[in-house]
Formats: structure tokens, C-alpha cells, sequence
């Protein structure tokens, strides 16, 4: 099993050198078509104050005018040498633009998806246990009701309700104005744009392990179970909800790019101190570097997700590394 897993990781680090590679390149050719200056954001209003030769120097200084892929190359060969560039907007390197916002994109999201899981698996086991029951109808029903309702809307309306309306959590940031960061702060502001992502990535988990148990529990091994005398609990419990995981470990690594997504939007909303404001205003600012390296980050996160799903997978079931 380890040659196994190993190979697979193998396989998928050359495979995703090269979908890195054309991805930022891809950014780089994006950006290029951009109507915005980036002298216009570097400078901001000061741009109006600024002599023509200051702004002759800075644009040499940061290559604007040099071919597309000439800039693309430059970038390139200075991050195989460990040199991520400097942001334009932020004016700063990006490895500290990075690594000041990253930490807390990771936090919210990985929260989030486990919270999503949580529900998945307790909502999902529970609706096909009690199938056609109010239970499964409740669960089926607002599963289908969430599934086209995008997490900002369920942002804002969760800070209509637990932050305007009850008071019981804050609207947004980091922590309380004027107070340091701590771990209770930090929780404080973290349950609600957790809450909401966990619940906006939760309906087609919570969906797709009800159906799965409910294929498994017609299973010639659940029937067996059954006519043994065991316990229905024991029944689903340890026969029919392992046979279910295998699919759900691997939806839930085919949903990683829409957790990123949603990631993004609900930080926006909550004002949270990661890598989406850096986002948006190197999009704006045409910001080569800043948005190269965002969208490696983004791109590698969903790979690796991928590949997490994939390993467990032939942990759950090594016939899978036989078959690949």
C-alpha cells in the first residue's frame, strides 16, 4: 500500500508541475489584457503629483513596460530561486503578503469543511436511516433548497440574523476594535464565517451520503448483517456507513475548488484578514507577481485536495490503487 500511495504522489507532483506552470502563465497573459495601469495603482493620487521622470524610473523599476513574457520569465526564474517578487500594490514582498493572510484563509477553510463533513455524515447517515421519515424530508428538502443559494447571500443574511438582529456574534474582522489577537477573540470572530461556509459546501455532502447509504444499506453485506440479529445501529454504524465513505472521501476532494471559491466570498463579507482582500486588489492594481503567486496558492490547494482524497481513498480501500 505505501509503493502505492507513493507512486500516486509521484504521479501527481509531475502532473502538477506543469499545470502550475501554464496557470501562472495564464495569469500573466489575463492581466496583460487589462485595461489598468499598474502605475496608476502603485502611485495611487499621488500619481498627479509625481514628476515624469519619477514615473519613467518606477515603471523601469517594476518592468510594466517590458513583452508579457518577458515579465512572465523574470517572475518565473526568481521564484525557482526562492525570490516570489514584490507586490506592487501592497509594496511588499510577497512572501510576507502571504504568509501574514494565508494562516488565516487555511483556519476559516479548513474549519469550514469540517463542519461540512460533520453534517454530512450525521445528517446524511440519520435521512437514509429514517428514510421517507420527517426527518429525511427536512434534511432532503433544505438540502436542495441550499444547494443555489451562493455563501454570500447565506453570509449576509447570517449577519442580519445572529449579529444585527440577536447581537449574539460579531459582524466581521479579526477581533473586537482596539483588542489584541487572541484565541478566544479569534474563535469569537471565527464561528460565523465558519458557520456559513461549513453550511454553504454542506448540501451536496449531506445529499450525497444520504444515497449512498441508502445503496448501501441494500447491500448483500448489510442483509447479512441484518439476518444475523445485530443491532440496526450496529447494522449502520459498522457495516453500511463504511462502505459509503469511499465516494464521500472522493466528492468531498472534487469539491475543493468550490470551497476555495466559497472561501473567498465569505471572507470578503466578513471582513476576515485573509488571502481575499489580497486578491481583489491585485486584480485591480494588475499586480503581476501578487496575483500569480495567489493563484499558485489557490490552484496547488485544490490539487493537493485532490490528492488527500485520492490517498484516503486507497487507505479506505486499497483495491483502488490496484485499479489505478
Amino acid at each position: 500500500m505505501s509503493r502505492a500511495i507513493g507512486r500516486l504522489v509521484l504521479r501527481r507532483i509531475g502532473f502538477a508541475v506543469p499545470v502550475l506552470v501554464v496557470v501562472a502563465l495564464g495569469v500573466f497573459l489575463l492581466a496583460a489584457a487589462s485595461p489598468f495601469d499598474p502605475i496608476h495603482q502603485y502611485y495611487g493620487v499621488e500619481l498627479y503629483t509625481a514628476s515624469a521622470a519619477d514615473i519613467a524610473r518606477v515603471r523601469a523599476q517594476l518592468g510594466v513596460d517590458d513583452p508579457v513574457l518577458v515579465q512572465f520569465w523574470h517572475w518565473l526564474t526568481g521564484l525557482v530561486g526562492g525570490d516570489l517578487g514584490v507586490s506592487r500594490s501592497f509594496r511588499q514582498p510577497v512572501a510576507q503578503v502571504v504568509a501574514e493572510r494565508l494562516p488565516w484563509t487555511v483556519l476559516l477553510a479548513a474549519t469550514g469543511l469540517l463542519l461540512a463533513v460533520l453534517l454530512a455524515l450525521v445528517l446524511g447517515t440519520v435521512a437514509a436511516w429514517r428514510q421517507g421519515g420527517w426527518v429525511d424530508r427536512v434534511v432532503t428538502a433544505i438540502g436542495h433548497a441550499l444547494e443555489g443559494v451562493p455563501p454570500f447571500v447565506l453570509a449576509l443574511l447570517s449577519i442580519a440574523v445572529f449579529s444585527l438582529g440577536l447581537g449574539w456574534l460579531p459582524v466581521a474582522g479579526l477581533t473586537d476594535a482596539g483588542q489584541t489577537v487572541s484565541v478566544g477573540q479569534v474563535v469569537e470572530h471565527l464561528a460565523l464565517p465558519a458557520l456559513v461556509l461549513g453550511v454553504s459546501q454542506s448540501p451536496w455532502l449531506v445529499l450525497h451520503v444520504r444515497q449512498s447509504m441508502l445503496t448501501s444499506l441494500a447491500e448483500d453485506h448489510v442483509t447479512g448483517a441484518r439476518a444475523r440479529g445485530l443491532a440496526e445501529r450496529v447494522v449502520v454504524l459498522r457495516h453500511a456507513l463504511p462502505t459509503a465513505l469511499l465516494p464521500f472521501v472522493t466528492l468531498i476532494g472534487a469539491r475543493i475548488p468550490e470551497l476555495v471559491t466559497g472561501a473567498v466570498l465569505v471572507e470578503e463579507v466578513f471582513s476576515w484578514p485573509g488571502l481575499a482582500a489580497a486578491v481583489v486588489t491585485a486584480a485591480t492594481a494588475v499586480d503581476y507577481p501578487l496575483l500569480a503567486v495567489l493563484t499558485l496558492v489557490a490552484t496547488a490547494a485544490v490539487l493537493l485536495g485532490s490528492l488527500l482524497a485520492d490517498v484516503a481513498a486507497v487507505l479506505l480501500d486499497p483495491r483502488v490503487a490496484a485499479d489505478g
